[in-house]
This record gives structure tokens, C-alpha cells and sequence, in this order.
């Protein structure tokens, strides 16, 4: 029998793969696409604070807080040494992140300065400055001084005990805002749980890292792509994460308890691949909202705001924080009032924490919203995308981890202060007043930074 014609050959033959690259080929390392950047985002915020002063005393950049000149040197100085730091020991990160944090942190300056405005007398943005400051110098101590993550894979346990430590501390300082969160002395304050999610991401990816196999392969099978995991194996860091809960529970600090829980079921589907564990996670995250607001009074209160806004205007009482904070979205509009021309600061104290985002929502309108909203998603995918490209477990979960706590933290409390879950008292990354946490943010920015150049190194290995 004679072959088949040439014609019929060349259908069924299959493409010849691409090439590889050549191991050792030379990656660009777009820091001068970072420096640009950052120019850009030291110049926006700049502009806004200029703005703010404009509208308080009509002149440009004469701020209460400080000329414009002063604060957008001081930015520019902090953002200068955060990119040497990079530029000399992480060459290959993401160009996006560092630029994107220093943008968040120059326009949360700019916000709480503008609220200052409403409350003479107030300092919020000079202390917050200093701890930005506090927070960049860390960051440029981490970039520079870890030079591989998976260092941080041999402190696992000593990362949970210092957690765990942490958080137990506040309980033995008075409640502030109903609260045992904050730790106050020498007329100093800071929140310790705010680094204790650092240390638990550590732990958690550390742990599931070490026992992925097991994890994903043993058990009996109970319903759909759910599997019971042995208890030596699921035992330890169920444990740790229920004693971490309940400290915060004991604290009354229910925002960061739902992060944690989140956090835990986030690693946990990302090591194991079973999508069986969300359903058990928002199952078990239902129950527990339910219970714990039926129990705690002041957790109920938040329900029932939550659910009936305006009950207190109905009552002749005035409007509650969710309703101005609704108030002021609905003033926003599409392009907003203009910074320093909105009635924000009528929320009260937390309009500088967890309502900042009204804030903005109200003098930037729904478009600056929105770009603020899109800033923090490209923050958080250029985590996951680091972590998609490392080839060592224990850093694709680090990433992720580090990347899911600030996009669980934006998704609570933007969810909050526009009504669609219950308030949670947290604070807006890099927006919100609050040493803790933007110190603890700037920490998060340089391991992912340090995680985004391995994970382009090892690409250039391959």
C-alpha cells in the first residue's frame, strides 16, 4: 500500500514546541520604570496636598499640617530611599508595588490632613508621617537585609509564639472603644495585632508548606471535594488558629479575627487545591457571624446599624457613622466634591480610620474611588503573581498569604463603611491613621518585594 500523500501528512503532524529561553538570559529590571513612578506619585500627592491648603486658608499648599514644600520633600526622601533599597538588593521586583504603596501612603496623608481641617488643634498628619517615615525605614531594612525568604521557613514556630503573644498582651490594658487592642505607655499607642498577621502568614505557610502532600492526598472523604484531614496533620495549625481567634474574640476585635479566619481558609485551599474547603470556610464563617452577633452586645449593635441605617434619624436621634458615611458617598457623586469641600468629618473620630474611604468617596467621587480601589488590585496581584511564578511552596504561600491579607482588609472595611457587610472597626491600609498599621503595611510591601525579585530570578534561572 502505497504512504499517504504528503498533504495528508502535514494535517496530522503535531507543531514542534517553542524553544525555551536560554537559561542565564538577562531580565530587565525596570527600576527606571519604578523611578518614574514614583516621581509621579510623589507629584500626586503633592498636588492633592497643595489643594487641601488651598481650601482651608486659599492659599496653595499652606496645609495646618505643614507647607507642601516640607511634605512632598519628605515623601520624596522616604520614596528615594525605599527605591535605593530596591535598586540594590532587589533588582528584579515588581516596579508596580513600591510605587503604588508610596501613592496609598502620600494620599492617606493628604485625607487625614484635610480632616485635621475640621478639628483645629489636631495633629493626625504630622504623627502620621512619622510613622510612614518609621514604616519606609523598615521597609528599606527588610529589602536590604533578608536576602532569601525561605529563611523565614526555619522561625515558624517561634513566628506563632510571638504572635500568639501579641495579641494576649492588650488584654491586660484598658479597653478603648470597647476594645482590648491597643497598647498604651510613655504617651505612646500601638496595636500588636496588627504584626501579628505577618507572623501567621509565616506560620501557616510555613506549616502547609512542610505537609502540602499529606494535605491534599489523606483523609476519608466526606461530601463533595471535601476531605477529612487526619488530625496529626490538620491538628497543629487548626489549633493555633482557634487559640488566635479566641484571644481576639476575648478582645472584642472581631475585624481581625474574620481576617484571620480568612486567611486560614485562603492557605488552606491554596495548599491543598480543594475547592471543598471555601464552602466549609463560608459555612463556618456564617455560623460563627451569626452566634458571635446574637452574643456580643457590641458586635449586635453593628448588626443592627447594619441592617436598619437609619433607624437612628428615625428615632429623632441624628444620623449614626454608617448613615453619614452613606451620606457622603451619595454627595460624592461621579467626580466628587473637591478635596476640603465635603462634610466627612461630621462621622466623628473614625472618619481618619475605618471611614476614610467615605472621605475620599465623597471629595474624590466615585471615579477616584474607584482608582483608589484599583490601586489596591494591582497591590494585591502583584502578590499573587509572584506567587504563581516562585518554585518553592513555602513562598508561593507566603505571597498569597501577604497578598490576601490586604485584600481581605480592603474588601471588610470598603464592604462596611458602603453598607453591604456589618462595621468591623479596621483600618484602610496606607489611608487610615494608625501607626501600626501602616508601619505593618509597609512591612508586607517589602517581603513582597523580596518575594517578586526571587520569584523573576528564578524565572531567569529557567
Amino acid at each position: 500500500m502505497p504512504p499517504p500523500p504528503p498533504a495528508l501528512t502535514a494535517q496530522v503532524t503535531e507543531p514542534e514546541p517553542a524553544p525555551p529561553s536560554a537559561p542565564g538570559a538577562r531580565v530587565p529590571t525596570r527600576r527606571g520604570i519604578e523611578l518614574t513612578l514614583l516621581a509621579g506619585a510623589v507629584l500626586i500627592s503633592a498636588l492633592g496636598h497643595a489643594y487641601v491648603g488651598l481650601a482651608a486658608r486659599g492659599v496653595p499648599g499652606a496645609a495646618p499640617g505643614g507647607s507642601t514644600l516640607h511634605y512632598a520633600a519628605g515623601l520624596a526622601v522616604a520614596a528615594l530611599l525605599a527605591h535605593l533599597a530596591v535598586r540594590l538588593r532587589a533588582p528584579y521586583a515588581d516596579p508596580l508595588l513600591l510605587p503604588i504603596a508610596v501613592l496609598l501612603n502620600g494620599l492617606g496623608l493628604v485625607l487625614i490632613e484635610r480632616l485635621d481641617l475640621a478639628a483645629p488643634g489636631e495633629t493626625g498628619a504630622g504623627d502620621q508621617l512619622g510613622w510612614s517615615g518609621l514604616g519606609v525605614g523598615l521597609f528599606a531594612v527588610v529589602v536590604v537585609g533578608l536576602r532569601d525568604h525561605r529563611v523565614l521557613q526555619r522561625y515558624a514556630y517561634l513566628s506563632v509564639t510571638a504572635a500568639l503573644a501579641l495579641m494576649l498582651v492588650p488584654v491586660f490594658f484598658p479597653a478603648v472603644n470597647g476594645a482590648h487592642i491597643w497598647i498604651r505607655f510613655a504617651g505612646l499607642s500601638f496595636q500588636p495585632g496588627e504584626f501579628a498577621k505577618i507572623l501567621l502568614a509565616v506560620f501557616f505557610a510555613s506549616y502547609l508548606a512542610a505537609n502540602r502532600t499529606a494535605l491534599a492526598l489523606t483523609g476519608r472523604r466526606l461530601l463533595w471535594r471535601v476531605r477529612l484531614l487526619p488530625g496529626r496533620v490538620l491538628g497543629p495549625i487548626l489549633t493555633i488558629w482557634l487559640l488566635s481567634v479566641g484571644v481576639l474574640v476575648l478582645e472584642r476585635d472581631l475585624g481581625t479575627s474574620l481576617l484571620f479566619f480568612g486567611l486560614f481558609v485562603i492557605m488552606l485551599f491554596t495548599a491543598t487545591g480543594r475547592i471543598g474547603w471555601i464552602a466549609v470556610g463560608l459555612l463556618l464563617a456564617a455560623l460563627g457571624a451569626y452566634a458571635v452577633g446574637a452574643l456580643e452586645p457590641h458586635v449586635h449593635s453593628r448588626v443592627q446599624d447594619w441592617m436598619n441605617p437609619f433607624a437612628s434619624i428615625e428615632r429623632g436621634q441624628g444620623p449614626g457613622q454608617l448613615a453619614q458615611s452613606l451620606f457622603a458617598f451619595a454627595a460624592g457623586g461621579l467626580l466628587g466634591a473637591g478635596l476640603g469641600h465635603g462634610q466627612s468629618f461630621l462621622i466623628g473620630f473614625a472618619a481618619k480610620s475605618d471611614f476614610v474611604l467615605a472621605t475620599a468617596g465623597e471629595e474624590l467621587g466615585l471615579v477616584g474611588l474607584t482608582a483608589l480601589l484599583l490601586l489596591y488590585g494591582l497591590l494585591v496581584s502583584g502578590g499573587f503573581r509572584a506567587g504563581l511564578a516562585l518554585r518553592d511552596p513555602f513562598g508561593r504561600l507566603l505571597a498569597t498569604g501577604l497578598a490576601s491579607i490586604v485584600a481581605l482588609q480592603v474588601f471588610v472595611i470598603a464592604g462596611g463603611v458602603t453598607g453591604l457587610i456589618p462595621l468591623t472597626g479596621m483600618a484602610m491600609p496606607f489611608l487610615a491613621q494608625g501607626g501600626s498599621s501602616v508601619v505593618t503595611n509597609w512591612i508586607i510591601v517589602a517581603l513582597l518585594v523580596r518575594l517578586s525579585d526571587s520569584a523573576r530570578r528564578d524565572g531567569a534561572a529557567g
